[in-house]
């Protein structure tokens, strides 16, 4: 397996201020997005961006946690059992704008899943999508607003988006599996 470095915990810190400041452009004080990380790393990177929003420009902002796994697609074609996770929207999405929080946009097919969630819980007025990496390859008619790094895969290539609350570091990297490891 060849692993390749893309984003260090620098990198990922900067857009992660950077999306603080996009996200709150368009507002005045009274009227400020709300946000939902996608479970799991989508939580975690959502969570670093209200801490940016706090510190620097003193907004508290609304935040939710989404799983979609029952929303999935594929989620009854999988022959093990999925693991699901906390969906908690402590907020009311009526009128809202959300800003939807995940680490990878791929095919477009967990964002679907997501959106139908969302739209299950209330009727927002609006949602945008944020990923830190769009590796391309869709199936769906889907686009991130809000993107901190747009990079070209191959199929057999994996993205991985690392945080230290979970691997023990913050980084980016681009996995090729070798012919021998794919099935």
């Amino acid at each position: 397996m060849n692993t390749v470095k893309i984003m260090s915990a620098e990198d990922l810190n900067r857009t992660y201020l950077r999306f603080a400041h996009q996200f709150l452009e368009p507002y005045d004080d009274s009227t400020l997005p709300a946000l939902i990380g996608m479970q799991t790393r989508g939580v975690y990177m959502g969570k670093r961006i209200l801490k940016h929003v706090e510190e620097e420009f003193g907004h508290k902002l609304d935040f939710g946690v989404l799983d979609v796994t029952f929303y999935r697609d594929d989620f009854r074609s999988k022959l093990k059992m999925p693991e699901v996770k906390v969906t908690e929207i402590p907020f009311d999405l009526y009128e809202r704008d959300i800003i939807l929080i995940d680490d990878v946009l791929y095919t477009g097919r967990t964002l679907r899943s997501a959106m139908d969630a969302i739209m299950d819980y209330g009727r927002p007025r609006s949602i945008k999508f944020c990923c830190m990496v769009d590796r391309g390859h869709r199936e769906l008619p889907m686009a991130a607003d809000y993107v901190g790094t747009t990079l070209p895969t191959h199929v057999q290539e994996e993205v991985r988006v690392k945080v230290k609350e979970l691997d023990e570091e913050d980084a980016v990297y681009v996995v090729q599996n070798s012919d021998e490891e794919e099935e």
